[in-house]
C-alpha cells in the first residue's frame, strides 16, 4: 500500500471533504509499525497505556517519563500516520509554562507531531499557550478518564440538558482556542451529532456514535487483548488475546513433550567435523583444557 504522510491539515481537510477519519492507539514499535502500514490516519499514544501496558487500575498513575518512553518507541515505527502524544495527569493543568514544556517534550524527545489534552473551557488558556509555542493540540471532552474520581467512575457524560449544553459550549471554546480536532468520549450519539455539526474541526468519537467525523479505539480493546472490562462501545474486530493464549499453550506443550525444537528449527554442525570433535573429546581431559583457556 502506497501511503502519504498525514498532517494536521490533512485531518482538518477530511472533515471538509466528508471523509471519515480512522484513528487508533499504539504503545510500542512493533504494533505501531503494523498499524502504520494499514493506512490509519492518526495514531495516539494514549495514557490508556497506564492500564493496558503497565497494569495500573486507571490512567492517573502513568508519568510523563513513561509516556515519553512509549511515544519514542511508537515514533520509530510510524512513517505515515499523524502521531499524537497523550498528556498525562498533572502534566498540563497546574501551570501553563510547565504545560508547554511537557507538551514540548512529546515533540522534541518523543517524536510526536501533536499532543492531546483532556478538558473543556477551563483549559483553553493553556491550549493557547501551547499553540503559541508552535505545538499542535487535540482536545478531549465528555468522559475524560483523568477526572474519573470527579465523575464517580467511567460513566456516560452529557445525559442531561445542562450537561449537554456544557459539552457543546466546551467544543466551541476548544475550537476557538485553536485545537485541530476533538475526541468525544462516552456521550449520547445525538449530542455528538450536534457538536459535530456545530464546529468546523473534526470530532473523533469513542462511544459517541456514528455521526462523528472519525473514530478511535484502544487497540488492546478492539483486538480482545485487554478484557478486564468491556465498555458498551467496544467491538472485538479480532480475538488476538485468544490466539496468543492458544499459541502459548501449544508452545508449552511442545517443549514439555520434546516436540519443539525439532531439526527444522535447529542449527546443523557439519557431520565430518562433528566426528573430529567427538574423537578429540575422547582423547583429552576437558577440565584441563578449560583451565588452559581461563
Amino acid at each position: 500500500m502506497s501511503l502519504q504522510k498525514v498532517t494536521v491539515k490533512d485531518i482538518i481537510e477530511k472533515k471538509k471533504k466528508g471523509e471519515k477519519i480512522v484513528t487508533i492507539t499504539s504503545y510500542d514499535y512493533s504494533m505501531a509499525k503494523i498499524v502504520d502500514e494499514s493506512g490509519i490516519d492518526l495514531i495516539l499514544v494514549g495514557d490508556s497505556l497506564s492500564m493496558v501496558m503497565l497494569g495500573y487500575k486507571n490512567t492517573l498513575s502513568v508519568t510523563m517519563d513513561e509516556m515519553i518512553h512509549h511515544t519514542k518507541a511508537v515514533s520509530r515505527g510510524v512513517s505515515n500516520a499523524l502521531l499524537v502524544g497523550d498528556m498525562p495527569f498533572l502534566s498540563y493543568k497546574i501551570d501553563s509554562n510547565e504545560a508547554v514544556k511537557n507538551a514540548g517534550r512529546f515533540i522534541q524527545e518523543g517524536g510526536a507531531e501533536a499532543v492531546k489534552v483532556e478538558g473543556g473551557t477551563e483549559i483553553c488558556s493553556t491550549i493557547k499557550a501551547m499553540i503559541k509555542a508552535d505545538i499542535q493540540v487535540m482536545g478531549h471532552i465528555g468522559l475524560t478518564p483523568q477526572a474519573i474520581y470527579e465523575f464517580g467512575g467511567f460513566l456516560v457524560q452529557g445525559k442531561t440538558i445542562e450537561a449537554a449544553k456544557k459539552l457543546i459550549l466546551d467544543a466551541k471554546n476548544l475550537e476557538e482556542a485553536g485545537v485541530f480536532s476533538i475526541v468525544l468520549e462516552s456521550i449520547p450519539w445525538q449530542i455528538a451529532k450536534l457538536i459535530t455539526s456545530s464546529i468546523d474541526i473534526p470530532t473523533i468519537g469513542i462511544g459517541a456514535g456514528s455521526y462523528c467525523d472519525g473514530q478511535i479505539l484502544v487497540i488492546h480493546d478492539m483486538l480482545g487483548i485487554f478484557t478486564e472490562f468491556k465498555p458498551k462501545f467496544v467491538k472485538y474486530f479480532g480475538n488476538i488475546g485468544k490466539s496468543i493464549r492458544r499459541a502459548l499453550d501449544d508452545y508449552r506443550d511442545e517443549v514439555l513433550n520434546g516436540i519443539y525444537p525439532d531439526r527444522e528449527h535447529s542449527y546443523e554442525f557439519p557431520q565430518q567435523d562433528l566426528n573430529k570433535i567427538s574423537q578429540w573429546i575422547e582423547k583429552i581431559d576437558i577440565c584441563e583444557e578449560a583451565h588452559k583457556i581461563l
